[in-house]
């Protein structure tokens, strides 16, 4: 695989502007109208991550508050339904642009090491709808809340550090392909 991979730059950057697009339908559709609802961030902005207390919190917050809980609703089965895959697919596509996979950080890989990368953005994808899902039902009334109120601050650390390292690789990646000299 050469580096580059064939991949336009223009398919690289449609998908960024659709993330950044679907990203401010979601903010400003969203996340700010719940905040000004209910004077509390969505759990899916805390990088940080929280813990179950956080999540009984928020079930009473969106039992107490019909507005908030139509918000949030609305959140997962509107942008929350298409962002997860964008994204995914824009930060795979990265990492195949500035490949090839066996001599990433200037120097050779096992093979094993660089195709495990390119699973990151996936694993980052599966989270994010994972959270969703558990969202879902950790603040409806089925049978299942309990576990999804447990499982649901595992999903969003496990979203944020997939997507955190991926960031950090790509921005390694762009800026060692940078300063690499170029070979024609």
């Amino acid at each position: 695989m050469k580096a580059g991979s064939g991949i336009p730059l223009w398919v690289v950057a449609l998908l960024a502007a659709l993330c950044l697009a679907v990203l401010a339908w979601t903010t400003f559709g969203f996340v700010v109208p719940f905040k000004h609802e209910t004077g509390q961030a969505v759990l899916d902005t805390y990088f940080a991550g929280y813990d179950e207390s956080a999540v009984f919190h928020m079930q009473k917050l969106l039992d107490e508050n019909e507005t908030a809980t139509r918000l949030l609703r609305a959140m997962y089965f509107g942008p929350e339904l298409i962002f997860p895959a964008l994204l995914t697919a824009l930060l795979f596509l990265a990492f195949l642009k500035l490949g090839p996979v066996g001599s990433w950080f200037g120097q050779s890989v096992h093979p094993f090491v660089g195709k495990a990368v390119y699973l990151l953005p996936f694993i980052y994808g599966i989270a994010d709808y994972g959270e969703n899902i558990s969202s879902l039902i950790a603040f409806g009334d089925g049978a299942s809340a309990s576990l999804a109120t447990q499982l649901l601050p595992w999903m969003t650390r496990l979203k944020f550090a997939s997507l955190a390292i991926c960031f950090i690789l790509l921005a390694r990646l762009a800026i060692i392909r940078w300063l690499s000299p170029r070979q024609d």
